[in-house]
């Protein structure tokens, strides 16, 4: 017998379903069979005593009657098996391990016919996530005959045909008056292992530009855990918001991949310069080189039923970053914590949700003479930008209507002699934004179709949604003026609606933002912004 795993898996409870009915419930895979067969007998004899032959449409409604008996069955009765064998087919590339890795246990756990069709959707899944086969097909079929109550499963796969894959696409910044050519390169299964191999450019106009290479492996001998490792060299020009440009060159490892929890390590080497020499003092003091040597811990739950536009669930998202593992001067010593909750709830109309959540975090040097040291520029929180708080899972980053680090701690500008006049219009503000060492957000996001019926069916949809934000400093002893009033006293907030167009190739939102609260050097503005990101 042959079962797909598309089957009905519900799983039933013991016993005959009907007492009225006095044909006797298996106790395993092969009595269900004989069950079936006599079934098909008795309708066998019955039709010897007509006189007249069947029909091939009768033929075709008798069978049909009896696989519906059969998933009938299936679906309300607890048909006990055991996976005697596991076979892999089609792999002409990828090792046997890679597979068995990935559904042997799954599989072998089920001690039913339908725990074993859900066994087999999981395995299934489980395979299309590795993304180095083009389909994967699994079939359920009965042992050998001297081994009653026994199934053996086929894993059939097909490799993918072309190996190397790639992908080009340009996104924009409007707060940030950028673009960024951005293209990546996917080399899969070069070694039979399921490994990933894959390059990545982004090269933004006045801004970044980013090249690194990775390697992915999903099992690898007896590591318990994937495989990951990157090396990158980036490069971001900050001289617009905070008057220095980083350079890093850093390789990180995964260590941990399990569940909700990853580990990872990052060893970079960091090198900040002013070619302005208008930095202000702040900024001044960190300029030179650093060296990062940290272990990032990830917890993430997202029970949410789109990343997109949410409609009911939850998230949560807490990283720990401790830096400083390395016995050396240079070394940057820190402890970074974040969190992100994030919740969505139905109205019941015009496929309306209510979106709402909370941001926090804060960066805290470590070591001697902590309390009077400042935390390292790179790594604190600075707030801004027009990416979307709904989609964006990452900490505190994005308040609408403010330009990317457009709000928090400023310092003034150096002013070079002899070249006032000749200031460039993005530094005419005069002051440098040094973010803070304590960040809050928080934001509520009312999601609604539009009535038009053509918009409903390309996705567009409507939002209306009220930001707000805090950014504060805690180093440098200035934790002890920090107060309950000062801190309610830090919070930007703006409002607005607009209208958010997805597509294959980008996600376009149009916002007009009105700008409830913000301070003196605050890069705020009431109007109309675009936004345009990445459709995932």
């Amino acid at each position: 017998m042959t079962v797909s795993p598309e089957s009905d898996p519900h799983m039933g409870q013991p016993g005959n379903p009907n007492p009225s009915d006095p044909t006797p419930v298996p106790d395993d895979l092969d009595d269900f069979e004989a069950v079936i067969e006599e079934e098909d007998n008795d309708e066998s004899e019955e039709d010897d005593e007509e006189t007249e032959p069947i029909t091939p449409e009768a033929q075709m409604r008798t069978d049909q009657v009896s696989m519906e008996s059969l998933f009938k069955r299936l679906s309300t009765e607890r048909v006990p098996v055991r996976v005697h064998d596991v076979l892999i087919k089609g792999n002409t590339k990828t090792k046997d391990s890679i597979i068995e890795a990935e559904v042997e246990e799954l599989l072998k756990n089920a001690t039913t016919v339908q725990q074993l069709l859900q066994a087999a959707g999981v395995a299934n899944a489980r395979l299309q996530r590795l993304d180095i086969f083009d389909s994967v097909n699994i079939t359920l079929d009965a042992g050998p005959p001297e081994l009653p109550g026994t199934a053996n499963v086929v894993v059939e796969v097909s490799e993918a045909k072309n190996p190397l894959t790639g992908d080009v696409g340009i996104f924009s910044k409007p707060e940030a008056r950028s673009w960024s050519l951005e293209g990546s390169l996917k080399l899969k299964n070069l070694f039979g292992y399921g490994d990933l191999w894959d390059g990545s450019m982004a090269y933004g106009w006045g801004q970044a530009s980013e090249v690194s290479a990775g390697v992915f492996v999903p099992k690898f001998k007896a590591l318990a855990t994937p495989l990951t490792a990157r090396i990158s060299l980036l490069s971001q020009d900050w001289l617009k918001f905070s008057s220095y440009k980083e350079q890093a060159l850093g390789l990180s490892l995964g260590l941990l991949s399990i569940g909700n929890h990853d580990l990872s390590y990052n060893l970079s080497w960091r090198t900040l310069t002013d070619p302005s020499r208008m930095a202000s003092h702040s900024v001044r003091r960190q300029l030179g080189h650093g060296l990062l040597s940290a272990l990032k811990y990830t917890f993430k739950i997202d029970q949410r039923n789109s990343p997109l536009r949410p409609t009911r669930g939850y998230a949560f998202l807490s990283m720990t970053h401790i830096g400083g593992l390395v016995p050396d001067n240079r070394s940057l010593r820190f402890i970074r914590q974040e969190f992100d909750l994030r919740y969505a709830v139905p109205l019941g109309f015009y496929h309306a949700a209510l979106n709402f959540g909370i941001s926090g975090g804060f960066i805290f040097p470590w070591g001697r003479g902590f309390l009077n040291t400042p935390s390292y520029l790179p790594e604190r929180f600075f707030l801004g930008g027009n990416a979307s708080p709904v989609c964006t899972l990452r900490g505190s980053t994005s308040i609408l209507g403010f330009k990317a680090r457009g709000l928090g701690p400023a310092e003034p500008r150096r002013q070079e002699r002899g070249n006032s006049n000749n200031e460039s219009s993005d530094a005419s503000t005069g002051v440098d934004f040094i973010g803070g060492d304590l960040a809050v957000t928080a934001f509520a996001d009312l999601s609604f179709d539009l009535p038009l019926r053509v918009l409903r069916e390309a996705g567009i949809h409507g939002h209306a949604f009220a930001c707000t934000g805090s950014l504060t400093k805690l180093t440098e002893n200035a934790y002890r003026e920090l107060s309950l009033q000062k801190l309610r006293e830090s919070f930007r907030c703006s409002a607005g609606f607009g209208i958010i167009v997805p597509t294959k190739l980008f996600r376009m939102e149009v916002n007009y933002c009105y700008i409830l609260k913000q301070h003196e050097h605050d890069q705020g503005k009431t109007g109309v912004q675009f936004s345009f990101s990445s459709p995932l």
